[in-house]
């Protein structure tokens, strides 16, 4: 029971500091057979990181954690996140997170098969989030009257509105920024790169192993919710 009990932190530990464990590497591959194979081990895991809503997810003989709703210690508040991101208003950390949002809808080819795309571009990005808030910001429905919230959808499609496409013609230029439709695309792309969803070449956004893992398990589980929204409350069968 001691030794299940030291093997079961030894995996939270890992797994809390955001890194995976997997039957492939090395370093974690007797972790991996440990959690699996011994039951104590997988049920005093599950039970921790339950209790401290982090969620695991499985794929390709890996398995991470994400923190769960609301989960203010494992998570990033929304100051942290402006903070890392050299954000200073609350509209344009909500447009970063439209913009994430839509980066993962890019990925998904239709809302019933979830197949998976081998990458998608910043530019691909860049015209559904001009897309999705034109359609959304022309639904009155979504306003109130006297709706000034920093970070409402009025705001943020204003927002993104008002932005040039890029800073230069010179591609090398458009960096991660403020200043930019592109700017704030980058600004998105590369936090997830960071957070090992994507990796990110040549402005092209790569799904990985973690990707896989914590960003297909979520849209099995809410796929036609969210396609329903997206498409104006129409999903696919």
């Amino acid at each position: 029971m001691e030794k299940s009990l030291e093997k079961a932190l030894d995996i939270y530990s890992v797994l809390a500091s955001g890194k995976s464990i997997s039957s492939k590497d090395k370093e974690t591959s007797e972790l991996y057979n440990s959690f699996y194979a011994d039951s104590e081990v997988y049920d005093t895991v599950v039970g921790l990181l339950d209790r401290l809503n982090l969620k695991l997810y499985e794929y390709n003989e890996s398995i991470f954690v994400t923190a769960g709703s609301g989960n203010k210690v494992f998570g990033y508040t929304n100051d942290e996140l402006k903070r890392n991101l050299g954000l200073r208003l609350n509209k344009e950390l909500y447009l970063v997170y439209f913009i994430v949002y839509e980066t993962l809808l890019q990925f998904y080819k239709t809302s019933d098969t979830y197949q998976v795309k081998d990458y998608v571009r910043v530019d691909e990005i860049i015209e559904s989030v001009s897309r999705e808030l034109s359609r959304i910001s022309g639904d009155t429905n979504v306003y109130s009257t006297d709706d000034t919230n920093d970070s409402s959808f009025k705001a943020v499609a204003l927002l993104w509105d008002s932005l040039p496409p890029m800073i230069s013609e010179d591609k090398d230029r458009n960096k991660a920024s403020r200043g930019s439709r592109v700017g704030f695309v980058k600004l998105a792309s590369n936090f997830m790169n960071t957070e090992g969803i994507f990796t990110v070449i040549d402005d092209r956004l790569y799904p990985t192993d973690r990707f896989h893992a914590i960003a297909e398990n979520y849209f099995e589980d809410n796929g036609s919710a969210i396609f329903a929204e997206l498409n104006g409350g129409e999903a696919d069968a």
